[in-house]
C-alpha cells in the first residue's frame, strides 16, 4: 500500500512572489524542479529510502517576511513489510541532519524551526 506524509519547511532566501501561489506558472514549475532535486535525493538516503517513492509540492506560501517562501509537499512510501513502521520523528532528525540542522537545502537556507513532517 501507497501511504503519504506530509513535508513542510521554510526558505529564507527565496522571496515569495504571487506566480509561487499559481501551479501553472513558469516560476512555479522551475521552483518545484528545484525543490525536487535537492528533496528526493535527501529522502532516498533517509531510513525510509528503498519505499521512497516521490514527493509533490502542492504548494508555496508566503513566509513571515517578504524573503521567505514556505513549501508544502506530500511525499509517498510503500508501506510493507519490509520497512518497521513510518517514524516521523526518526525521519525528522534524519533530515535535520542532512540539511545541517535544519539550516541548508542545497543553496537555499531554511529557517531552523520550520521543517515538519508529518506521519
Amino acid at each position: 500500500a501507497v501511504k503519504n506524509f506530509t513535508l513542510n519547511f521554510t526558505i529564507t532566501n527565496l522571496q515569495f512572489t504571487a506566480d509561487l501561489e499559481k501551479p501553472s506558472s513558469r516560476r512555479f514549475k522551475s521552483t518545484e524542479k528545484v525543490m525536487y532535486h535537492y528533496i528526493d535525493p535527501l529522502l532516498q538516503k533517509s531510513s525510509i529510502g528503498p519505499h521512497f517513492s516521490g514527493c509533490k509540492v502542492t504548494g508555496f506560501r508566503s513566509g513571515r517576511s517578504r524573503d521567505d517562501t514556505k513549501v508544502d509537499a506530500v511525499c509517498s512510501y510503500e508501506d510493507n513489510a519490509s520497512l518497521a513502521r513510518f517514524d516521523r520523528e526518526k525521519l525528522y532528525q534524519e533530515l535535520s541532519t542532512m540539511t545541517s540542522n535544519v539550516t541548508r537545502l542545497g543553496h537555499y537556507s531554511l529557517e531552523r524551526s520550520s521543517l515538519y513532517v508529518d506521519g
